[in-house]
């Protein structure tokens, strides 16, 4: 490369290149420019910025405790169990409190067990029996109670009967009350103190009402007048799920319990407050499905003349799922320039739309590529005879005629 050639490519380091624009009169396509810029305006300002604060760092990684306490009590009386008083500590598992906890409102109660031969309960199909040898010795009952201990017991006259089986007996009755037998459970009350804390900004609140007032907790409820009181109605949160609790009662199920936390710290901590939302978690169709409901069994055990006994209890009632999420936002320039830049760069949307009109879909759209593509040669400069120079200027004077065309369009 020459000296020349090396002297043009170092000044040109040093020029400043600008667009051409061209400018149409074309009242349609001008409407149509305004238009779709006028609309990703209001989406950045209406959506990105207002609507999802996109001017603000958001953390959506919460950090929760939940503790919960029920109160309440209820009154039996049956052959069972005769006269009995039902307090938190009877029908609450686990007894401490935590973000899952259960509610007993029925049962199924077997009481003095004890490990001896007994026949199996005759509901279950694998303990059905026409003789010994249907029910080999050693063998678990499937779905049963015990092991088989090789007899097939028979009542009466009867051709069938159950297997003998090694277990607790007597084995679990399983008759259920139609009506649930802790129906006082509707006004039971359980008090969620949910602490949450966004470790990026520093900032911890808890969904209990900041007073001085000691009675508040003792005498408020949730709901439209107390809406900051973290004392909830049991038969209320069942309803606000879509459920009876009296229905639910008798065969159980499972309430979930979900609390938001959505805050802007660009405003006071004050309002920075929960949403609470209840749903119904299990199968609700319970004439329909046998899975419906929920139930399990424990056993309370003691010793008697040192024979081991225990009271086998199958627990029907709600289990309650408590929930929590959120997050926080707080202003940050980083984001916000962020969001800036790429509105800007979105608006170049509104000019590639009405080009792709002009020069593709409009009738004269040839004549507005010919004004807005200038076509160049890479001849080299050559002495042009008179009548080129003649005909380089009729061309020139046809170029200024096109382009008053072009402000009259």
């Amino acid at each position: 490369m020459d000296q020349i050639a090396w002297k043009e490519l170092c000044c040109s380091l040093f020029d400043y290149k600008t667009e051409k624009y061209v400018i149409a009169k074309n009242k349609k396509v001008g409407i149509l420019y305004r238009t779709v810029q006028l609309s990703i305006l209001i989406y950045i300002v209406g959506w990105v910025f207002l609507v999802k604060k996109g001017y603000q760092e958001v953390e959506a990684s919460i950090q929760s405790s939940v503790i919960t306490k029920v109160k309440g009590v209820a009154f039996t009386n049956t052959s069972e169990m005769g006269k009995r008083i039902w307090d938190v500590v009877d029908y609450v598992i686990p007894p401490q409190g935590e973000s899952v906890f259960f509610v007993m409102t029925n049962l199924i109660i077997t009481l003095n067990q004890q490990q001896d031969t007994c026949a199996e309960n005759p509901s279950i199909p694998d303990a059905l029996c026409y003789r010994d040898n249907d029910c080999p010795r050693g063998e678990a009952v499937i779905a049963g109670n015990g092991i088989k201990t090789g007899r097939c017991i028979k009542v009466g006259n009867n051709i069938s009967g159950t297997c003998e089986i090694f277990a607790w007996c007597p084995v679990e009755k399983k008759d259920r009350t139609k009506s649930a037998l802790l129906l006082d459970a509707e006004n039971f009350t359980v008090y969620i103190k949910n602490s949450i804390r966004f470790p990026k900004f520093n900032f911890s609140k808890t969904n209990v009402l900041d007073t001085q007032n000691d009675a508040y907790l003792k005498n408020c409820r949730y709901g439209e007048d107390h809406p900051y009181c973290p004392i909830f109605s049991l038969g209320k949160l069942v309803s606000w799920a879509g459920s009876n609790i009296r229905e639910m009662a008798s065969e159980g199920g499972v309430i979930g319990i979900q609390i938001e936390w959505n805050c802007n710290l660009d405003k006071k901590p004050s309002e920075c407050n929960p949403h609470y939302s209840f749903s119904r978690l299990d199968n609700k169709s319970a004439e329909k499905s046998v899975s419906s409901g929920y139930n399990f069994r424990f056993a309370k055990y003691y010793r008697r003349a040192d024979v081991d006994f225990r009271t086998l209890i199958k627990a029907y009632g709600i289990r309650f799922d408590i929930m929590v999420n959120g997050k926080a936002g707080k202003f940050n320039i980083i984001p916000t320039v962020i969001n800036v830049g790429s509105s800007l760069a979105l608006m170049g949307v509104g000019a590639f739309l009405c080009d792709l009109v002009l020069l593709y879909l409009l009738r004269k759209s040839e004549f507005y590529r010919g004004k807005k593509y200038e076509e160049v040669r890479s001849n080299p400069k050559k002495t042009l005879p008179a009548s080129t120079i003649d005909g380089n200027q009729e061309a020139e004077n046809q170029s200024e005629d096109s382009s008053s065309q072009l402000d009259q369009l």
